[in-house]
């Protein structure tokens, strides 16, 4: 009999609470089948089987409390011949229940005795007819209500975003960029790009590389406040914000500072698909010293962002759209993003946060700063 067991929990996470249970009592289960999933306050954690067998018994249901190398279940491997037996047998009831059946059944239709079409009328009027009732008035359906309770993400979560908001003096400025030269340029290579480095060129790296260098600018933008002293970064880590079915989740771009647009695009793009799959490691999503959240692929115009504590700042892209503006004298169309940086006032002043933020503006609308840096 082999024990499903909780697996080792980082340092930083005591305990952890059973998600959902893929198996049920007698069902069997192949070597390295998810059996269960567990949900810790930053991902959630398959746990498969190490043998293969039977699953017997479940110790610990969905949404109890679990620590480390507790025993969630018991695996019978010793049971794969007895759970062959009964699917044999069950093939073979089918043939025996048609065989019964068939010698059931009349082997002469003409032996049933018809009924004269008078004879039926007259029982069916002689026959009681059941008093009605009342329908009792039902309430409408949708004026239903469902309890569900929060998931451990969602709770930290709720948690996290309430903290920054009380803890902090948070404040947004705002501006827009003209999306004009980027989208010209991701036209002209994306297909060069893509066939190079098998990634498709999106945005995100832009945005990546031009705060990059705001950073380098503004330290204090990448700095954040503990205790009594502010906490300098000579590195920049940026967070990016990303949407799973389980709730938003924030992986890491280590020393982005190094990175090349294309290491960039792969990283967000890896991000995506294991936020989805819940494969993400806890170790991804600590840390970082900056965020950006992309409130445009939702078709958001205009928000926000929360501070992703203990860092000072966040921005907030939306989506583009275009909108008639004035270039040298004249009204034309351009395609306008606006800008959001949410900011601890505490730490960083309204100059510093303006000028971050123009300057995270010009290096979109002209791209060759990038290259330049200046």
């Amino acid at each position: 009999m082999k024990e499903v067991k909780v697996p080792v929990l980082p340092e930083s996470i005591s305990e952890a609470t059973v998600a959902a249970w893929h198996k049920k009592p007698g069902d069997y289960v192949e070597l390295d089948d998810v059996i269960v999933e567990i949900e810790t306050d930053k991902v959630v954690l398959e746990v498969p089987a190490e043998e293969s067998g039977v699953l017997t018994e479940i110790l610990a249901k969905e949404g109890e409390t679990v620590n480390a190398q507790q025993v969630l279940g018991l695996l019978n491997d010793e049971a794969e011949a007895e759970a062959e037996a009964p699917a044999a047998a069950e093939e073979k009831t089918p043939e025996i229940t048609q065989e019964k059946t068939q010698d059931s059944a009349p082997s002469n239709p003409d032996e049933i005795e018809e009924k004269d079409e008078e004879e039926i009328i007259e029982e069916a009027k002689e026959a009681p007819q059941p008093a009605s009732e009342p329908i009792p008035s039902q309430p409408s359906s949708n004026r239903m209500e469902e309890r569900v309770p929060m998931t451990r993400i969602r709770k930290t979560i709720a948690n996290r975003l309430h903290s920054a908001t009380q803890n902090t003096a948070m404040l947004t400025t705002f501006n827009e960029v003209d999306m004009t030269e980027i989208l010209s340029m991701r036209a002209s290579y994306k297909e060069a790009f893509e066939k190079k480095y098998s990634v498709k060129l999106g945005f995100m790296s832009f945005f990546v590389k031009a705060a990059v260098e705001s950073l380098k600018k503004f330290p204090t933008v990448n700095a954040y406040i503990d205790g009594d002293d502010i906490v300098y970064h000579a590195f920049c880590d940026v967070s990016v914000a990303v949407s799973s079915d389980r709730g938003l989740v924030v992986p890491v771009l280590r020393d982005a500072h190094k990175m090349g647009m294309h290491d960039i695009e792969k990283g967000i793009v890896d991000f995506a698909v294991r936020a989805q799959d819940g494969t993400l490691g806890i170790d991804e999503m600590s840390g970082g010293t900056f965020t950006i959240s992309n409130g445009g692929v939702f078709g958001s115009l205009l928000s926000t962002p929360i501070l992703n504590s203990p860092q000072s700042a966040i921005l907030g892209m939306h989506k583009t759209q275009e909108r008639p503006v004035v270039k040298d004298g004249e009204i034309v169309i351009r395609p306008m993003m606006y800008l959001a940086l949410s900011y601890d006032h505490r730490i960083i002043d309204g100059k510093e946060a303006v000028q971050f933020l123009v300057s995270i503006k010009e290096a979109l609308e002209d791209p060759a700063r990038l290259l330049l840096k200046v």
